[in-house]
């Protein structure tokens, strides 16, 4: 299978603005980290960062990076790997956000791999155990859950699976409870189709829009990953990205 990364990435972030270009404790900008992991995945032959600001394009192409400018109208990570994708020749394109600079060359070979072992599913995506009450309670921590050939059933920011009568449903759980992380693989035919539909009533309930391909039929691979991700939406979480740097 031919695949390709594309890292969106935009200036105007409402928590954090820049956020892109802020540069961590070996002077690299946030983006770059997530396009290091990119370049060294197995299976990606092309990476691409595809933004609509000149100084997240005049930054990327400083580390190396090939840019493509985008419509500065896209509501979504997808809609800007769409344009992209429109112009590649891959089977698939995964979408890499560029605020998730602890990401693994080997997790995003995982996904690319995802989609080439189960050709029913249009996306893959990557999950991991969810390992405290806190976190399981947190609406920030997006959970998931899947059959038993490892495809999604639903996505929520509450409790699921809802463990009827526990006080502490992460120790009273038959099944494990699953943390999503923001990694996506798209077949490119699929992708392309995808951002025409318009959104689902469970994806702006839910503010998650891997739900309108589910309520549209579509099936979503879930890989699991040892790895625990961290994404940086507001400065407190670069500060703890920086502590996990120089700890």
């Amino acid at each position: 299978m031919k695949a390709a990364v594309v890292i969106p990435a935009r200036y105007a972030s409402t928590r954090f603005p820049g956020k892109a270009l802020v540069a961590g404790p070996d002077g690299k900008a946030l983006i770059q980290y997530v396009w290091e992991a990119a370049v060294r995945a197995q299976g990606v032959d092309r990476v691409v960062v595809a933004t609509d600001d000149d100084r997240i394009a005049s930054a990327a192409r400083a580390f190396g990076a090939e840019v493509r400018m985008t419509a500065a109208v896209h509501h979504s990570g997808s809609d800007r790997c769409a344009e992209v994708a429109r112009g590649l020749d891959h089977d698939a394109v995964v979408n890499l956000q560029g605020d998730e600079p602890t990401i693994l060359p080997e997790q995003i070979a995982q996904t690319v791999r995802l989609l080439d072992e189960d050709p029913e599913c249009a996306i893959s995506t990557l999950a991991g155990r969810i390992e405290s009450e806190e976190e399981l309670r947190d609406p920030g921590v997006v959970k998931v859950v899947v059959d038993v050939q490892w495809r999604a059933l639903y996505f929520s920011r509450s409790i699921i699976p809802h463990v009827r009568g526990s006080t502490a449903p992460l120790r009273d759980s038959a099944v494990p409870h699953l943390r999503h992380y923001g990694i996506y693989g798209y077949r490119r035919a699929f992708l392309l189709t995808y951002n025409l539909l318009p959104p689902h009533p469970l994806e702006d309930s839910e503010k998650l829009e891997q739900l309108r391909a589910l309520a549209n039929g579509y099936k979503i691979k879930v890989g699991l990953t040892p790895h625990k991700t961290m994404k940086v939406d507001t400065p407190e979480d670069f500060a703890a990205f920086v502590r996990s740097r120089t700890a």
